[in-house]
């Protein structure tokens, strides 16, 4: 079953240009995930420290081998420090 996911991730300021190369090197390197179907990263019109994500995932299991890849781990670091506050995610199933 796919799993589709949205993360909202609000960046502060004085970061958005640190966390946006985090960002943009996560979707560069998930793109060649074998069980990653859509992986692409949105930014806020009107907050530019807003950034979305929207993935498809072909598994769960493709997905929770996904979270423990070295570029997802580097983005873990930056969420006390570099963000507003902990990133949205939303898991659901299309209807």
């Amino acid at each position: 079953m796919k799993i589709y996911l949205t993360a909202i991730i609000k960046a502060k300021e004085e970061h958005r240009t640190e966390v946006l190369k985090v960002l943009q090197n996560m979707v560069k390197e998930t793109q060649k995930e074998e069980a990653n179907e859509l992986y692409t990263l949105h930014q806020g019109i009107e907050d530019k420290n807003h950034f979305v994500f929207y993935e498809i995932w072909n598994s769960e299991e493709g997905l929770a081998e996904h979270n423990q890849q070295p570029y997802i781990q580097a983005f873990g670091k930056l969420i006390d420090e570099k963000l507003q506050e902990k990133p949205q995610i939303y898991i659901t199933n299309l209807i």
